[in-house]
């Protein structure tokens, strides 16, 4: 009964951030952009950033403007020093993801030649029991689980024990589905 209202409530979970992000981009759509209003508006953004460059500091600045210093760094950031802007038109860099990894996968990874990204994900993960097994919860960036996907591709041949290809086809599905929700 536990697991029926388990799955129940991962099931609600899923649908209602399907539906979230479904709204999110119904809003993008129509060129609308989600998110908090910026507490400087447009209008004072010009004056706050003409000050800041004449030498005002921010916390002047934000106390004259009554707003947080925050808000006024948000105003000013391509400004500031430690500023690094990224290339119009390049990739957003990709966030870590937590996918896990069927234990008799990581079992034939760890004894595979890694690089040194595809390692730390293996070390840094959390092993998690499952029954007589284990599950790994490792953390990496989607290229990352990619390539260590690619490296176990032999548990796929049929000289592999069956529960060793299972364990790859189930990794290959949480892998592919990075694919299909970016948002995970």
């Amino acid at each position: 009964m536990v697991q029926t209202l388990a799955a129940a409530g991962g099931l609600q979970r899923d649908l209602q951030r399907e539906l979230t992000y479904d709204g999110l981009r119904a809003v993008e759509a129509k060129g609308n952009k989600g998110g908090r209003r910026p507490a400087v508006p447009a209008a004072k953004a010009e004056a706050v950033r003409t000050a800041y460059l004449e030498g005002r500091s921010i916390a002047a600045l934000a106390r004259d403007h009554q707003v947080s210093r925050g808000a006024i760094r948000t105003a000013v950031a391509d400004l500031l020093p430690d500023y690094t802007a990224a290339a119009p038109g390049a990739p957003a860099p990709e966030t870590p993801v937590v996918l896990d990894m069927p234990g008799k996968v990581a079992d034939f990874l760890r004894a595979a030649e890694l690089d040194d990204a595809e390692r730390a994900s293996l070390d840094e993960g959390q092993a998690v029991r499952r029954g007589q097994g284990y599950t790994l919860r490792a953390t990496a960036v989607p290229a990352v689980h990619r390539q260590l996907l690619d490296r176990c591709q032999v548990l796929d041949s049929t000289t592999a024990v069956p529960a060793q290809r299972k364990a790859r086809r189930e990794y290959e599905n949480r892998v592919n589905g990075l694919a299909a929700h970016p948002e995970s």
